[in-house]
């Protein structure tokens, strides 16, 4: 099957009106805090997930790996959402939050609600985000304001880092093909000086920014995505173009994945056998790991399946009444391993 490798957005476009505001989160502290209610005492933290998302959209079938990486002791590790019948999310930052008197954390991934599988309404105008995206974005957006307006103290804040990023994996409608995205979310903090320390704090609207396809006649390499940005050394498309001693000695012994690594080299990673590409990322992943746990899957147009799953199940959106019993799921059994 061959797609059309076409940008149906444009990328980096910031969905609504952020008022100028610069967005920023933070990770100078194991959990993100927020002031006290001053009746009962409760305190809300969010635990973040840190790591790398590794997506190789090959022929046919696009293969991701979430690589987990500690940001503080109490961090968890990426989690993967069912969205719809195309696509899923890999969820990074502030995906889960505790209320101290509550054991039951608030998390992203659970009771996320049914998204259409389909919009056939896209926006005329370029420079505005594609509604079906938009409706991804909102639906998270509703699930983390409320939780964002109880962080009543302030935060130490690096500049334009996001508070929650979701990798969003997948295939657009109308034959667009494969794509992935990032959609993130950040704060703004604002005193309110008659309360003394007390600080509103306010979820802006989410940034869009289209990572694959790339732009007309680059070349198609793996796509990765850092979480925080600060995470140090080379990506996997780096270490194959160097010649990563660990890499090279796994693709030598076995021609097939020689000619993977070549596709990838060459800019031309869309080509590789789905097959192939699948096994050759299972044997690099304890490598570009080294001792973290990673998961590894697929997705293609018929559905998604895991090759090494999460230790926990998958969250799926909430079922879709209007979708016809015979629509794909992206919810299928774990494959074998060999």
């Amino acid at each position: 099957m061959n797609f059309a490798f076409q940008r149906r957005r444009r990328s980096d476009l910031l969905a609504g009106v952020c008022l100028g505001v610069l967005a920023c989160t933070v990770f100078a502290s194991a959990q993100i805090a927020a002031g006290q209610d001053r009746d009962r005492g409760d305190e809300i933290v969010a635990n973040l997930a840190g790591g790398r998302v590794i997506v190789h959209v090959a022929r046919d079938k696009i293969i991701f790996a979430a690589i987990n990486q500690q940001v503080e002791p109490n961090s968890i590790p990426p989690r993967v959402l069912s969205i719809d019948r195309d696509h899923i999310g890999v969820l990074l930052g502030a995906s889960e939050w505790r209320v101290t008197s509550d054991p039951k954390p608030v998390r992203l991934d659970r009771d996320f609600p049914a998204v259409p599988a389909k919009n056939p309404h896209y926006a005329a105008d370029p420079n505005e985000v594609a509604p079906d995206l938009d409706v991804i974005g909102v639906a998270f957006l509703e699930r983390l304001r409320p939780l964002v307006t109880q962080l009543h103290r302030k935060i130490e804040i690096k500049p334009d880092e996001a508070l929650f990023e979701v990798v969003l994996i997948g295939f657009a409608p109308d034959d667009y093909g494969p794509e992935v995205w990032t959609i993130d979310y950040y704060i703004h903090q604002e005193e309110i000086a008659t309360r003394g320390d007390f600080w509103q704090t306010r979820l802006l609207r989410p940034r869009f920014t289209q990572l694959y396809p790339p732009e007309k006649k680059a070349p198609k390499t793996l796509v990765e995505v850092r979480y925080p940005d600060t995470i140090q050394g080379p990506t996997l498309q780096q270490l194959i173009e160097g010649n990563d001693p660990d890499i090279e000695k796994v693709y030598r012994a076995d021609p097939k994945f020689s000619k993977v690594a070549e596709d990838i080299d060459h800019g031309q990673a869309n080509k590789a056998a789905p097959g192939d590409a699948t096994d050759f990322m299972r044997a690099v992943l304890p490598f570009v790991s080294e001792k973290s746990t990673f998961i590894l899957g697929t997705v293609t147009e018929g559905g998604f399946d895991w090759i090494v799953p999460p230790e926990e199940p998958v969250e799926k959106a909430k079922e879709d009444k209007n979708q016809p019993p015979e629509a794909p799921s992206l919810r299928r059994k774990v494959k074998p391993q060999q």
